[in-house]
């Protein structure tokens, strides 16, 4: 039977907002009858809510993922000379705050399974200048944190997650994003799993003596008022923000299980056209919560950017994480690193493609997607 095409959106915030839009509204209005801007309850509700969620002891809010990552460098006393271990496959975030802080990046290439740090790698990588390992959780999927984390500790290292992207993921083990490491980083842009109304950040630790610096940190490091005891910044999150997201949180899990469901569906339809022959979809480890940011599939023999021309031309949304790595960035040429040196990040970046996984999708909207893509290989 013919398949009826609807129009796919990559993300569709709209779906998302519609059911929660009056319970929403009310809340930003509250902010507004308490003007609680800055900071204050909602904000201290939203880290109690966040730091339980992932089983940490402590949740600082920042303004963004990225000063969430800068904070958490900061408060470990990263600066020039030292050398921070991370991935090259990333939102050049994760990079672009080392380098802030006058560090350098030691880049470890990536598994080409799960597109996280390999960390087989990591134990070459470390020097006497090395001052922590910043593995990435990318696209929804744990870094493998037990072969980080036992690196660390035979280096004294503390390791920083960058889980911008994996709010409600877990470990092998059972354990959330965000209590695996020293400190973890998530970022509430809006595309995000858990997306604010703007942008916005937290960080989680169970160190609470590195929660209070942060904590100091994220307001110019004043304690107490006009007390300036070490050097911060700006970085505090708003209370709409706080409030937003505090009603946000209790659906993340319906809608990671939502997303879940996609990717099974697609795994399965794309199966049963074929198409797992000529498409490399999403691999999981092995007993990990994969919450599926985005549902990446590798499109070998040079057939990627046509396939998305195809996509684009049949109204399915799509999008290159990421089309180049960190490394070959022009603003990271005095690094000393060139094209050539991390062959799987390379080679992710000329062949991967994201494909419409939000939780709303309906069923003729993934089958839409799965009729295209069998379209262009002729299946």
């Amino acid at each position: 039977m013919p398949v009826t095409r609807v129009k796919v959106p990559l993300l569709d915030l709209h779906a998302q907002y519609a059911p929660l839009r009056e319970e929403l509204r009310a809340a930003v209005d509250e902010v507004f009858d308490k003007l609680a801007f800055i900071g204050g309850p909602y904000v201290e509700t939203l880290e109690k809510e966040i730091a339980a969620y992932v089983g940490a002891t402590d949740g600082i809010g920042v303004s963004s993922g990225t000063d969430a990552l800068l904070v958490a460098m900061m408060a470990l006393g990263i600066g020039p000379g030292d050398e921070v271990i991370t991935s090259p496959y990333t939102f050049f975030a994760t990079v672009g705050c080392v380098l802030r802080l006058g560090a350098k990046c030691v880049f470890v290439d990536i598994d080409p399974d799960t597109y996280n740090i390999d960390a087989t790698g990591l134990e070459a990588a470390v020097t006497p200048r090395t001052k922590a390992i910043l593995p990435v959780h990318l696209f929804g999927q744990c870094a493998d944190m037990a072969a980080v984390n036992a690196v660390a500790a035979r280096h004294g290292l503390p390791v920083i997650e960058d889980a911008a992207q994996a709010i409600g993921a877990r470990d092998s083990d059972g354990r959330a994003a965000g209590c695996l490491g020293t400190v973890a980083c998530f970022s509430f842009y809006p595309s995000k799993n858990l997306g604010a109304a703007g942008d916005g950040g937290m960080l989680t630790t169970s160190d609470g003596e590195l929660a209070h610096t942060m904590r100091i940190m994220r307001n110019h490091g004043m304690e107490p008022a006009y007390h300036h005891g070490i050097l911060g910044g700006n970085f505090r999150l708003d209370g709409i923000q706080g409030a937003v997201l505090s009603i946000k949180l209790r659906h993340l899990d319906a809608w990671a299980e939502g997303r879940r469901k996609n990717a099974c569906e697609y795994h399965e339809r794309f199966a049963e056209r074929g198409l797992d022959t000529v498409l490399r979809l999403p691999v999981a480890r092995e007993g990990v919560y994969h919450v599926f940011n985005q549902y990446v599939v590798r499109v070998p023999d040079g057939k990627r950017d046509a396939l998305m021309a195809h996509l684009r031309k049949n109204d399915v949304g799509c999008a290159i994480y990421y089309p180049s790595g960190c490394h070959t960035q022009p603003c990271v040429a005095d690094q000393g690193y060139h094209a050539g040196d991390f062959p799987e990040t390379e080679r992710a970046a000329r062949e991967t493609v994201s494909l419409p996984i939000f939780s709303e999708l309906s069923d003729e909207q993934k089958e839409t997607v799965v009729d295209v893509v069998a379209e262009f290989f002729g299946k």
